[in-house]
């Protein structure tokens, strides 16, 4: 498999689907595969939903592509909506995650820039952090992996440990503007920052005039079981950065912000030629449609206490296997003491999907909309895996020293 045409850039899984069926993936022989994976947190109304699908194909056969030269309609009303249900004022869209936190860094730097205060560009941000592939984001997470050959880090990131409050307040200086801050880590491996934590960063950019940026590109549009996963600690951002669930599979992000933090945000300070395109408002206000029905976060809540509850009998069933049972709604995480590749290549075996994450994590990133019996299939075939597992030899499933899990 794979093709001598396309960049090496992923270490691809041997494997291709044909098409998809709400929680499920269909490869061309018809082999069924449960997908806690969604895409990466993508997918959260799962794969052809219905909905979704008119939306998409009664939009293309009217009109695809304008540009921000005009009036978008759906961009207007997907724009109220987002601003009727979260803390945000102003909305501006993108096509991917990163490009949301890319209009974030700016919002916030440009936000003092009009106040007078232009040496305020630093922000401060925390080891494990994964905000994008852009030369900002790569600097704003401040990993090694992926900042490694890419010229000089772009300047302005100061990081500090996960959750160290005390490194926060040290690190605060004349020329900071922001904190940034996922308030569950994802590729770093499921990690929550706690609710008071989260208390903490709001009082503190208070205090010293700062602006809370919030990446919530992995952890909202419903994940944790509320719309936002910042409302989990009854505060509110300044910025926020969403994407993945917001289009449910189709390219779509977006940067939220307060009327006052957009402030400097003017006509042609900052554009996009795709982002907000009639096809991804169309999109994302059907995935609107269904999250913010009635009773549908709550649902989201539930299946995730029953997932969670059933992995945590898993953890007492097999000490040897599980370190940790992570994450909130359906957003958790396994930490293993294996390595966390031969526990997925073991539920691959039995057709099964997830994903990796940093700290020997898997990740469990259903649909939203997953059903109880295939939350009590998923857990029957965790079972099945973990049994299969533990019939290995020590070196086959356990990390060599110093060995880096796979993330």
């Amino acid at each position: 498999m794979g093709s001598p045409a396309l960049y090496d850039t992923y270490a691809r899984l041997p494997l291709a689907f044909e098409r998809g069926e709400g929680s499920w993936l269909i490869t061309a022989d018809g082999t069924r595969y449960l997908d806690f994976a969604a895409g990466i947190a993508v997918n959260v109304l799962g794969h052809a939903h219905p909905h979704l699908v008119a939306a998409l194909v009664g939009q293309a056969g009217r009109l695809w592509h304008v540009s921000n030269l005009y009036e978008i309609p759906g961009q207007q009303k997907l724009g109220e909506r987002l601003a009727q249900n979260t803390f945000a004022d102003r909305v501006f869209f993108t096509n991917s995650g990163a490009e949301a936190l890319e209009c974030a860094i700016k919002t916030a730097r440009r936000y003092h820039f009009v106040n007078g205060a232009e040496n305020r560009i630093r922000i401060i941000t925390f080891e494990g952090a994964f905000h994008g592939r852009t030369l900002a984001t790569i600097a704003a997470g401040g990993q090694k992996k992926y900042l490694e050959g890419f010229g000089p880090a772009v300047e302005g990131f100061d990081q500090v440990p996960f959750g160290d409050m005390e490194a926060v307040e040290k690190a605060i200086t004349p020329d900071t503007a922001a904190i940034l801050v996922e308030p569950v880590q994802g590729e770093g491996g499921i990690r929550r920052l706690s609710l008071a934590s989260m208390r903490k960063l709001r009082e503190l950019c208070d205090r010293h005039g700062l602006l809370l940026v919030l990446d919530e590109v992995q952890s909202g549009v419903g994940r944790t079981g509320k719309l936002l996963a910042h409302e989990w600690a009854g505060i509110e951002p300044d910025i926020a950065a969403i994407a993945k669930g917001i289009g449910g599979g189709f390219p779509m992000g977006a940067c939220l912000a307060t009327e006052e933090a957009a402030k400097g945000m003017t006509p042609g300070v900052h554009g996009t030629t795709f982002g907000g395109n009639p096809m991804a408002m169309a999109v994302g206000n059907a995935v609107l449609d269904i999250i913010l029905e009635e009773g549908f976060l709550e649902e989201v809540a539930r299946k995730g206490l029953l997932l969670k509850q059933g992995l945590a009998a898993l953890a007492d069933e097999f000490p040897d296997i599980v370190e940790e049972i992570r994450g909130e709604g359906l957003m958790l995480g396994i930490r293993c003491k294996i390595r966390n590749a031969v526990l997925q290549g073991a539920l691959r075996e039995e057709k099964f999907l997830c994903a990796p994450a940093g700290e020997n994590v898997l990740r469990l990133l259903p649909p939203l909309n997953v059903s109880d019996d295939e939350v009590n299939e998923a857990l029957g075939r965790i079972r099945t895996a973990m049994q299969a597992v533990t019939t290995g030899s020590a070196e086959e499933i356990l990390p060599a020293a110093g060995e880096k899990s796979q993330a």
